[in-house]
């Protein structure tokens, strides 16, 4: 392997972030978890795996300033689903910024794919400002930009769909759909945080298949022996509860993702892209086929 590194993940005890912290560790590199809760399961987990964990909030620069001593990379994600999109953009900027007043070596930003083409999506908006920003410092940094993840429909909101035997999209059935494991997302930051300064001021769009919804059905009854199908519904009644997500999802019938997925495979071998169907079989369905 490369050079060992201690790196801090930002939400080390969620998903995505937990992903990252589990490639990281998985290639021998020092993993410093900032969390509000120390004695969660997710913590404890990655205590036993060797990880370095951190009592801390991402909103608390005090907590974010004792994190950032003597490491050598930090990986920087947010969410605009507890305070709002202006919350993220303003939260990615502070941090950002503690980081470039202690000179940590490599920023990696965990954004979101296309959010560089002015979609007019709340949500990828408030994250390219913060892209924005990170290049405006006299930082290393490289942007790590995911599209839909695969692990969307195992989500809370979307179980109860599934086990009725649906995926519920409000896109068309026919479109193709660019999704990507958060499995692969922990994988990919784990490889550009080994190459280094070979990434530095680079941003990745990253994709592990391009399938359509009836596609994704197909798979998934293939291999659950279950009964699945796509339904469709309007993007227009999704936005009436929730306007960032319409707009994603009006962005996705229009525009839609543009990885070129083999590309990127080709230049990154070190990662184990996973497309749909592998993906499915990493999964275990007994909750939908009890």
């Amino acid at each position: 392997m490369n050079k060992q590194l201690t790196v801090l993940v930002a939400g080390a005890t969620g998903n995505q972030g937990g992903a990252v912290a589990d490639a990281l560790l998985g290639r021998g590199h020092k993993v410093r978890a900032l969390t509000r809760n120390t004695e969660s399961i997710s913590s404890r987990m990655l205590a036993e795996r060797g990880a370095e964990i951190v009592r801390g909030n991402l909103d608390d620069m005090k907590s974010v300033t004792r994190a950032l001593q003597g490491i050598d990379t930090f990986y920087l994600m947010g969410s605009p689903f507890e305070a709002g999109v202006d919350a993220e953009t303003r939260q990615g900027i502070a941090l950002a910024d503690a980081a470039s007043a202690e000179n940590v070596g490599h920023l990696v930003y965990g954004s979101v794919a296309n959010a560089d083409r002015n979609t007019q999506i709340p949500h990828f908006d408030s994250k390219y400002k913060v892209e924005q920003h990170i290049n405006s410092l006299a930082i290393p940094y490289t942007i790590s930009a995911p599209v839909y993840f695969m692990d969307n429909v195992i989500a809370p909101w979307s179980t109860d769909a599934l086990k009725q035997g649906k995926i519920m999209l409000a896109m068309p059935s026919d479109k193709p759909l660019q999704q990507i494991s958060v499995k692969n997302i922990g994988e990919f930051v784990a490889s550009i945080i080994d190459r280094r300064d070979a990434v530095f001021g680079q941003r990745f769009d990253i994709a592990g298949d391009e399938l359509t919804g009836d596609e994704t059905a197909a798979i998934l009854s293939g291999k659950t022996s279950r009964a699945i199908q796509f339904e469709s519904f309007p993007a227009s009644v999704l936005n009436e509860q929730d306007a960032d997500m319409g707009a994603m999802f009006e962005w996705f019938d229009h525009i839609g993702y543009d990885v070129g997925i083999a590309t990127l495979h080709r230049e990154f071998p070190d990662v184990n892209w996973q497309d749909y169907s592998a993906w499915v079989e990493s999964k275990d369905w007994k909750f939908i086929t009890d």
